[in-house]
């Protein structure tokens, strides 16, 4: 075990391989080490808001710090230069989830999606209509572009539009521009697959926050906050608010949440399946690697990782491409936030 101040907050960071951790209620944990996450959803639990409020508060922080610059306003911007953001919110009760999807000029998609669960009997909305509801709701609309994001931008443009996700289209997508118009092709798996290696969907870029909470009666919520894909084709939503692909719970299993390429994973719903593995008695880590198998079976080169939390408060993950995951942790078991470090498979 190597302990290691991080910023501000004393933070335990902890390398393991197979250990399984934790043991105690309440418990927030999130992916990657967005450790002011982390502290402000544990903090505002300890002062007694609730599990839903307190996963909020956590997701809101990585949306106002740009976590990564891959969460909240200013990064990823789209093909045209738009940042627009994904999140839900799921509530391991009732199952009831609040999401967003390419949400346009709101900072808090967090908190939007826990508008749409607490004041409609939708699921899911999306684009401009989203925003529309959002208005009506009280939150302010404002540019989600800044500087960087504008570099990053005129960046890719000057780079003839590498990478980009168009295929079987004219101008060849790899070496030109669009506007773009649709040809027969023949494209190959072998050839998706290499072409799926040049989108560079790494931790860099693809470090959704994905965040359980769960109190001190074992009651789970899960949640996600991200502004998606690089260079995304606009209107393009990922995995992250898809209830069962970016997060699940179930006060029956717990709860988990994914990151990584999110338009292969949510094919594969690995957060449900993960809470349903917990549900038959697997432990954490167990559950995330069973959840991941088909994915790396299908496609063997891709990107991704899955924590997952128990009803009693193990967790743990496993990752597939990546070299390593970091997940974060708070809970009664140590007054300081873990960073958990788990080395990456190739199957």
């Amino acid at each position: 075990m190597l302990i290691l101040n991080i910023l501000s907050i004393f933070t335990v960071l902890i390398f393991c391989t197979t250990c399984v951790h934790g043991k105690s209620l309440p418990i927030v944990v999130n992916t990657w080490p967005f450790v002011n996450a982390t502290e402000a959803a544990w903090v505002a639990l300890k002062e007694g808001a609730s599990a839903a409020d307190s996963l909020v508060v956590g997701c809101s922080t990585c949306e106002r710090l740009q976590c990564d610059g891959t969460v909240g306003y200013g990064g990823s911007p789209d093909e045209h230069g738009e940042t627009t953001l994904d999140a839900m919110i799921m509530d391991g009760a009732t199952l009831t989830v609040g999401a967003v999807g390419s949400l346009r000029r709101v900072k808090n998609a967090i908190g939007v999606a826990r508008a749409v669960m607490d004041h409609t009997d939708h699921t899911l909305l999306v684009g401009d209509l989203a925003t529309e509801f959002a208005t009506e709701m009280g939150f302010k609309t404002e540019s989600l572009s800044t500087n960087k994001s504008q570099d990053m931008h005129e960046s890719w443009e000057k780079n003839n539009c590498q990478p980009n996700f168009w295929k079987n289209v004219r101008p060849d997508p790899k070496k030109k521009c669009g506007p773009y118009s649709p040809k027969t092709s023949n494209f190959s798996l072998k050839e998706w697959l290499w072409d799926r290696k040049s989108k560079s969907i790494s931790p860099t870029n693809h470090d959704t926050i994905g965040m359980i909470v769960i109190d001190a009666n074992a009651h789970v919520w899960a949640g996600t906050s991200t502004n998606g894909a690089n260079n995304k084709i606009p209107g393009r939503v990922g995995d992250s608010p898809i209830m069962g692909a970016g997060a699940y719970a179930s006060n029956t299993g717990g709860g988990a949440a994914a990151t990584g390429d999110g338009d292969i994973m949510m094919r594969f719903l690995p957060s449900y399946r993960a809470v349903l593995e917990m549900e038959h008695g697997s432990s954490p880590a167990t559950a995330a690697q069973i959840a991941m198998a088909p994915i790396a079976l299908h496609y063997p080169d891709f990107n991704g990782a899955l924590v997952a939390v128990n009803t009693t408060g193990h967790h743990g993950a496993y990752c597939h491409g990546f070299s390593w995951f970091s997940y974060s942790v708070a809970s009664p078991d140590d007054p300081h936030v873990q960073v958990v470090k788990v080395p990456c498979q190739k199957l």
